[in-house]
């Protein structure tokens, strides 16, 4: 076959199949007394396992896995497939932390606060913590005061506040400093809890979908482990 044959079924360009094969994602390719690169059934199925693959992982770790089934190490190979399922699973753990901090948030909406910004004794009185406690807060990334032009103390304007009476009520339902830290960060890029919730929705879904084109890739890959493991 030639480079248009492989790439015609999926839609890809003669030069993308040669950056391909220059890369590494095939196995060695024979060339015609003209020079011309030849192709058979099993490049093709490493191309259908290079794109499935590529939906997983992304296109260099792909090369990547390629290139070490291609060079006969394997096991690098399934160490790179390994890594990324952990990451995916830390990931859809995360996931479902912030899900249920959401869920441990009482019904009662956080006070707001208006006028000036609070100091750090202030809102700790306010919250019923040690300001030290809200210094470790700082330290994790729950909370971001600013700090006055004049004094340079901290100062807590209102969404502050709300962050910190959010981290007070998972803190006393057992959440850990990360998790509390994670959620308030999610709820940050969200905008909003009603926002937050959409925002979780997405996210089950993105990692549902990579789930998937993981296993696709799996696939594919296994398809093509076979066809080399034929005399």
């Amino acid at each position: 076959m030639r480079p248009i044959d492989l790439a015609r079924e999926h839609g890809l360009s003669a030069q993308a199949i040669r950056n391909y094969d220059d890369a590494g994602v095939f196995p060695p390719t024979e060339r015609s007394e003209t020079g011309y690169r030849r192709y058979t059934p099993l490049h093709a199925q490493a191309l259908r396992a290079f794109l499935a693959l590529r939906g997983g992982h992304g296109h260099q770790q792909a090369v990547e896995i390629m290139r070490s089934v291609n060079r006969g190490d394997t096991e690098s190979a399934y160490r790179l497939i390994d890594a990324a399922h952990v990451a995916l699973l830390a990931e859809r753990d995360t996931s479902a932390e912030v899900a249920a901090a959401l869920g441990a948030l009482s019904t009662t909406t956080p006070s707001q606060a208006t006028g000036r910004p609070l100091t750090v004794g202030e809102l700790a009185r306010r919250i019923g913590v040690h300001p030290a406690t809200l210094r470790t807060w700082e330290a994790e990334g729950i909370l971001r005061p600013e700090r006055g032009r004049a004094t340079g103390y901290r100062e807590y304007g209102p969404d502050c506040v709300r962050d910190a009476e959010i981290a007070r009520q998972l803190r006393r339902g057992g959440y850990l400093l990360r998790q509390v830290a994670q959620f308030l960060r999610s709820l940050r890029e969200a905008g909003g809890a009603d926002a937050l919730g959409v925002f979780l929705d997405s996210w089950r879904d993105r990692l549902a979908a990579r789930g998937r084109a993981l296993l696709a890739g799996a696939a594919q890959l296994h398809a093509y482990l076979t066809v080399l493991d034929q005399p």
